[in-house]
């Protein structure tokens, strides 16, 4: 229902101010009473607390995966060579001064998509090397 504590009191206060009673039936929660409000704020305060201890889980389990080198994601679909080969494809030039390549035969070349081979042949991209 809020993405934090502090979110689930605006809402809390916007239903309040709409005159709006919350009353979950599975939970025993009833905003109308003092009991109801005070359980509400808890089990609010019980997830947001249970969504950071997942997130700071998650974190140093990354962490610690790294300082073991490992990286997450997939692994490139081209090696540093084959990007090397697939841009030299690029800028070779034919006897009428064009392309001798299109980026389509090239992504066919190495069994990639057109995207991939874009993706290698940008200037600030930097392939991971395999």
């Amino acid at each position: 229902m809020a993405r934090s504590v502090r979110h689930l009191t605006e809402i809390a206060a916007l239903l309040a101010e709409r005159r709006v009673d919350l009353v979950v039936l599975k939970q025993g929660i009833d905003t109308t009473t003092p009991a109801g409000r005070f359980l509400f704020h808890v089990i609010g305060a019980m997830d947001e607390m249970l969504a950071d201890l997942i997130s700071e889980g998650t974190r140093e389990g990354l962490e610690a995966a790294r300082a073991r080198g490992r990286t997450g994601g997939r692994k490139p679909k081209l090696t540093t060579r084959q990007a090397g080969i697939a841009r030299q494809m690029y800028d070779e030039k034919g006897p009428d001064g064009k392309r001798k390549y299109t980026v389509a035969e090239i992504a066919e070349t190495f069994h990639v998509s057109r995207k991939t081979i874009y993706r290698h042949l940008e200037p600030t991209s930097t392939p991971t090397p395999t």
